[in-house]
């Protein structure tokens, strides 16, 4: 590989850390134990659907 041949990777990437990293006043914020436990019952929820229909 030649010096020449950069392909920018980390250059590209600045941009999106710094927008991700931003925090925005109008955005939705949710406390991840909300989150892991609306996927837990939303699981409990498919397993017992699976059981009736099935």
């Amino acid at each position: 590989m030649s010096s020449g041949s950069n392909s920018g990777g980390l250059m590209s990437s600045a941009g999106l850390v710094r927008y991700f990293d931003a925090q925005d006043r109008n955005a939705i914020t949710m406390n991840p134990k909300t989150v892991v436990a609306f996927c837990v019952l939303f699981g409990i929820f498919v397993q017992i659907l699976a059981l009736t229909i099935a």
